[in-house]
């Protein structure tokens, strides 16, 4: 067992981390495990064992199944120790989690905001049968390295250091693309235009990761904010960015997006909450039993802003997220609109351990300013329900019911804890079956082969939609930006019926799925893969209502003022 030392030793680390280091009252970033025998764990039995023999028992444990267990000569102890280690762990909690050296790394490069590769949306292109042609380019980031490259929409990635590309899925033409920051990429594209074939070296650098992934004006005086992309270290800059460039543009009403956002850092949550609730007020309490978990962080803002607002969420909505929401609803600051959120209000702490892997373990619950509490049941520790709601996805037409304790808002209306945050305003967003959404992905084939004609003006009496150029970043979309018409529809579908064998009727019964998608990938070469979401945005219902009920926000906003106004200076907070 000599050889697995290392990770028999980080094992117990853990295992003393999590039976008693709280024990200690220590502070998270001051705890250090003790040297082997210095420690004595008492069971719920009662008896009494030590470190030592904990070390002693894992070593005889593994010792056995290497030696007799029918795969023992073939275990990865890297997986083992691991799966181990996530098991003790998720008979806390859910979230609390061992991450191994590559994992941990991807943590990091995570909560930064970005990742190191060459800065480019790639997509397969596929034959009537399936199999894949090739991957081509379909957008660069602004300042990325393919950018500065100057790759652009239907360039066909050939080699990639020398290694054939053709044939390729996606997935592992991506592989081969990332790299440490600084490492060479050598590629051959072939340009869609003129099939000539050039080799570009790119160095792999940066590529920005944002938490927004989208903000412009949706109508006269009203602004978005997509924040989609979690929570990390650039989120409240980014946030400030925004504001002041929609302001500019005349805003005076907003809609923030965080479905999907899972949440992240939540001091960023907190500072985004700041700017729109006044001094003294509550926008969340920690409580755990560690030093320095057991504060309430107020606003500290004494001009915050004022504009109606409405946040979207929906059931992928979690942590800061919830955080956010939960502290502008329990204020009235803002109307939340679209499905229950989550339910996650742990707080972890990272422990980075020996050899590059982490700890990362829950010492705090999260409570919004009105004291209730985010998180949902876990009692039974099943890890399935917990991430599925019970496997079914109950409740899909209708909010869950409340579990938890009542509260009230500000204003007095009644919220309740125990199940994340529940809407104001409950709206489902569209969906469709399992079926028929497989139907429609089979025209993404024939979709994106008509569009690298279209866009290299190869589809005659369309000369005009020819995208043969730089893509120009920072643009909102119009009616008037590439129109999906009446006989571009009809020269679509000869091109499917003809090249991909489908029907006429199949076409018809799924024009609007193809007209989103043809101009989507027009949007796509023009102006990059974040301005096409604008184009799904058009489809959005959720949007739709959130849009309509700014005046309910507006409303809402200056009942909570009202009722603030009339409390003791003392009771603001809580």
């Amino acid at each position: 067992m000599k050889k697995n030392s290392t990770l028999c030793g980080s094992f117990l680390v853990i295992i003393f981390l999590v039976t008693g280091v709280f024990a200690q009252n220590e502070t998270a970033s001051k705890v250090t495990p003790p040297a082997s025998g210095d420690v004595k764990i008492t069971t719920k039995s009662g008896s009494a064992t030590t470190f030592e023999n904990i070390e002693r028992d894992v070593a005889k444990v593994l010792t056995l199944i290497e030696d007799n267990h029918v795969d023992g000569k073939k275990l990865n102890y890297n997986e083992l120790f691991k799966s181990s280690i996530d098991k003790m762990l998720h008979t806390l909690d859910p979230h609390s989690n061992y991450f191994d050296a590559k994992e941990f790394e991807q943590f990091r490069t995570d909560q930064s905001s970005q990742y190191f590769g060459i800065g480019a949306t790639i997509g397969h292109l596929r034959d009537a049968s399936g199999k894949v042609i090739a991957t081509f380019i379909k957008a660069t980031f602004e300042g990325a390295p393919a950018n500065r490259a100057n790759l652009r929409y239907g360039d066909k990635i050939v080699e990639v250091n020398g290694v054939s590309m053709l044939g390729k899925p996606l997935e592992e033409v991506r592989t081969f693309l990332r790299g440490p920051r600084g490492t060479p990429a050598k590629l051959v594209v072939e340009k869609y235009g003129t099939g000539t074939r050039e080799t570009i070296e790119i160095v792999r650098d940066a590529v920005s990761q944002p938490s927004i992934a989208e903000s412009y004006m949706l109508r006269p005086e009203v602004g978005y904010i997509a924040m989609t992309g979690g929570f990390n270290q650039t989120t409240y800059a980014e946030f400030v960015d925004a504001m002041r460039n929609l302001k500019a543009q005349g805003m005076k009403q907003l809609v923030i997006d965080l479905r999907g956002n899972g949440g992240g850092l939540v001091h960023q949550a907190y500072k985004i909450a700041n700017i729109f609730l006044p001094r003294g007020q509550a926008v969340f309490t920690q409580k755990g039993r560690i030093n320095g978990t057991g504060n309430t962080y107020d606003s500290d803002n004494d001009a915050p802003e004022d504009m109606p607002l409405v946040v979207l969420v929906n059931r992928n909505s979690a942590s800061a997220s919830e955080i956010l929401a939960g502290a502008l609803q329990d204020h009235d600051r803002a109307l939340i609109v679209g499905e229950d959120t989550f339910g996650k209000g742990l707080v972890q702490n990272p422990y980075p351990l020996e050899y590059g892997s982490m700890l990362l373990l829950t010492i705090a619950k999260y409570e919004t300013p009105s004291g209730r509490l985010i998180q949902k049941d876990y009692s039974d520790g099943n890890l399935y329900n917990y991430y599925t709601n019970g496997g079914t996805l109950q409740g899909e037409n209708e909010s869950a019911k409340p579990k938890g304790a009542e509260s009230k808002t500000d204003s007095g209306r009644t919220v309740y804890g125990g199940g994340g945050i529940n809407p104001d305003k409950m709206v489902k967003p569209q969906t469709i079956t399992t079926e028929k959404a497989r139907f429609q992905a089979k025209f993404n084939d024939p979709i994106f082969a008509f569009m690298l004609d279209l866009a290299y003006g190869k589809v005659r009496g369309f000369e005009n939609y020819k995208i043969d150029r730089p893509i120009s970043f920072e643009h909102d979309i119009k009616s008037s930006d590439f129109p999906v018409t009446e006989n571009l529809f009809q020269t679509f579908k000869k091109f499917a019926i003809e090249k991909y064998k489908f029907t006429p009727a199949q076409i018809n019964k799924e024009r609007e799925y193809v007209e989103r998608f043809l101009r989507t990938e027009l949007i796509t070469a023009a102006y990059g893969s974040t301005t096409s979401f604008q184009v799904f945005n058009e489809y959005d219902t959720q949007l739709k209502q959130a849009v309509e009920s700014l005046p309910a926000a507006k409303q809402l906003a200056v009942e909570g003022a009202r009722a603030n106004a009339q409390k003791p200076k003392t009771e603001l907070n809580r």
